[in-house]
């Protein structure tokens, strides 16, 4: 795309202003890195806090009659259960259980249902849900949002001078509250590993509390070059890479977004599938490897069993900072996926010998209630 077709988020002129590196994603000029670099970047989120944005994501309110039980019809989560001031990660799926997206669903108020899906697949995931609900609900985009993500240890200490009522939230609880003087959602939620919080203010107010929060010295900015890394390092997947409209969630080892009752009853799409698989087990999982030698594998790097044969393929792959070695994640036939197994991964024809190894490779430091 040239920059004459990308589009630009509220936040775009920030970016260019504190020296990002802009690159094209999911359509949008977006800030790869700024003048620190992917590897601080990465190291000063995981010990500190790091602020994202994530304005090209997707925010919507779903409403109607009954949008919680509508939104069972292309999902496999309790959304019917789902008490207010909650949010749930769950997935749009197909027919035939495969991942059209992944996404997060929140009750910040009695307003419908509050969306935020990826960016890349937005347009796709509203037209989704409007075809499969059609008469059910209606969907309104929040264009006029724009999306911050604070992440890292320091993260609630920095925020909670602007959010006072984020006082007591723990992890993937979202409320609607007044922060910065303003009109804000704000969820404890992230896709870093790290504890933090995912902020939705009006896109004109954007700059003002970008600026807001880089007044502290514990905020730094983030770009997309290390929320790849820290996700990578959190086992979380990325949606085109890790997942797709073939992918099951039983294989992406995503069954806990299928609630028990839901499974007890078969009554989401896919459900023939994905039952059979959670019976009989699939074809295939995602697994986490350790690289134990050669060139990190990127995603569509052969994985080889300790023979030779090629048995999957890396999804994602790269320097794991926080580790100070390489690792990715791909799939592998149920057989080769118990924590130990020796594999082999092939990077430009050489073959290096991984270890699959429990994810996340580092642990998740979400706050929780007690």
């Amino acid at each position: 795309m040239s920059d004459e077709t990308l589009k630009t988020t509220p936040l775009y002129q920030a970016h260019r202003d504190a020296g990002a590196r802009m690159v094209p994603f999911a359509g949008y000029s977006m800030p790869v890195q700024y003048s620190d670099g992917v590897l601080k970047e990465h190291l000063w989120t995981r010990s500190h806090a790091g602020l994202f944005d994530v304005s090209h994501m997707g925010q919507a309110r779903l409403r109607g009659v009954s949008p919680l039980s509508a939104f069972e019809d292309v999902t496999p989560g309790d959304f019917i259960g789902l008490a207010p001031g909650r949010q749930r990660y769950s997935l749009l799926l197909n027919k035939k259980g495969g991942i059209v997206d992944d996404l997060m669903g929140a009750r910040p108020d009695d307003d419908g249902l509050f969306l935020v899906v990826n960016g890349a697949c937005k347009d796709g995931d509203f037209a989704f849900i409007d075809n499969e609900l059609a008469g059910q609900v209606r969907i309104e985009r929040l264009e006029d949002r724009a999306l911050l993500a604070l992440q890292g240890p320091d993260a609630a200490e920095a925020l909670i001078v602007h959010a006072p009522d984020i006082a007591g939230m723990a992890f993937m609880e979202c409320r609607r509250m007044s922060a910065f003087g303003l009109d804000a959602i704000i969820s404890r939620s992230g896709y870093t590993g790290e504890d933090g919080f995912e902020i939705s203010v009006p896109e004109g107010a954007a700059r003002a509390v970008w600026d807001m929060l880089l007044a502290d010295p514990r905020v730094k900015p983030v770009g997309l070059g290390a929320r790849d890394s820290l996700r990578l390092e959190a086992g979380l997947p990325l949606y085109g890479h890790d997942i797709d409209e073939t992918t099951s969630p039983v294989e992406a080892a995503l069954t806990f977004a299928v609630a028990r009752k839901r499974r007890d009853a078969g009554d989401f799409p896919g459900a023939a599938r994905i039952t059979r698989e959670l019976a009989e087990g699939p074809a295939r999982v995602r697994v986490g490897l350790k690289i134990l030698e050669g060139a990190p594998a990127r995603e569509g790097a052969e994985i080889a069993d300790v023979a030779g044969a090629v048995i999957g393929m890396v999804t994602s792959g790269g320097f794991a900072p926080s580790l100070g070695c390489a690792i990715a994640m791909g799939y592998v036939p149920p057989a080769q996926a118990a924590i130990g197994t020796r594999l082999n991964v092939l990077v430009r024809s050489r073959a290096g010998a991984a270890e699959v190894v429990a994810m996340p490779f580092v642990p998740h430091r979400y706050v929780r209630k007690p």
